[in-house]
């Protein structure tokens, strides 16, 4: 599995967190790989580029094919991605509040769901994904996803100080105050939870949490020798058993089982997203 992370161009830096390419191919006589994907912290735009993936949730015994093109919203449960032999794509992951600066559509109503991006944004992205289907290198897709985004900017709503202030909360992986990223945002604790809703689709307390396990999932991607007790610690977490708590609700199993889940699979779909 290769992945690479671009940082966006300067005009994109207020609403795009980072720009990633990957490319998969699985080894021959193996048709299918299935990975869990817990939630993370980004509203994204996923491109696949000829290679769709399938998507199951753990309540649904079956998996589904995926559009070209995903809008990923504010993501609560976990899901499990099924890749086909290879995959080949672009990802696009949104600072908080830049998704819904793009759309205008509160976030609260894509709330924990993938939809079909072209039903967004019509013909300029179906015009898109046709151009991405005939791309010889994954770095020229890359170009034409950020020339897509590029277009955008003039459109997008105001940027307010809420938007710097979660920004600041992700830089520090959830281990922040509501208080203080309310008052960094000038606004009180009732207004700054109804932006969160509008913004990034869900509370504060909800988003911090989700912040943290995302954090502590990755460590664990990334390094799966580093214990579950200095993985809590390195998230952030008071003690392990609060790490669990959220493991159950956020992947749906405690950790010893995702260690095992993800033991069974070569993938790692999120170690390098942040």
């Amino acid at each position: 599995m290769e992945v690479k992370i671009y940082t966006p161009a300067v005009a994109l830096q207020e609403y795009v967190w980072k720009i990633s390419t990957v490319h998969v191919s699985l080894p021959d006589g193996i048709e299918d790989v299935v990975t869990p994907y817990p939630p993370t912290p980004f509203q994204s735009l996923m491109f696949y580029c000829n290679h769709p993936v399938s998507m199951g949730r753990l309540d649904s015994g079956g998996f589904e094919r995926q559009a070209s093109i995903v809008l990923i919203g504010p993501q609560y449960s976990r899901v499990n991605i099924k890749v086909h032999q290879k995959l080949t794509a672009i990802r696009v992951d949104f600072l908080p509040g830049g998704m819904y600066r793009l759309l205008g559509i509160p976030m609260n109503e894509l709330f924990d769901g993938g939809f079909d991006a072209i039903d967004f944004f019509g013909s300029e992205m179906k015009d898109l994904n046709d151009q991405l289907q005939e791309i010889n290198d994954l770095y020229e897709g890359k170009k034409l996803v950020e020339k897509f985004l590029l277009n955008k900017v003039t459109a997008l709503k105001e940027i307010l100080p809420f938007d710097s202030a979660v920004r600041i909360m992700l830089k520090n992986n959830g281990n922040m105050s509501i208080e203080k990223t309310a008052s960094l945002s000038c606004l009180s604790l009732k207004q700054f939870e109804r932006k969160c809703k509008e913004r990034i689709g869900m509370n504060p307390k909800m988003y911090a949490r989700i912040l943290k396990f995302s954090t502590a999932y990755r460590l664990h991607e990334a390094t799966p020798a580093l214990s579950w007790t200095n993985i809590a610690y390195e998230a952030g977490y008071y003690d392990q058993m609060h790490m669990i708590r959220d493991f159950k609700v956020f992947a749906g199993v405690n950790p010893s089982v995702i260690e095992h889940q993800l033991q069974s699979t070569p993938l790692r779909m999120q170690k390098d997203l942040f």
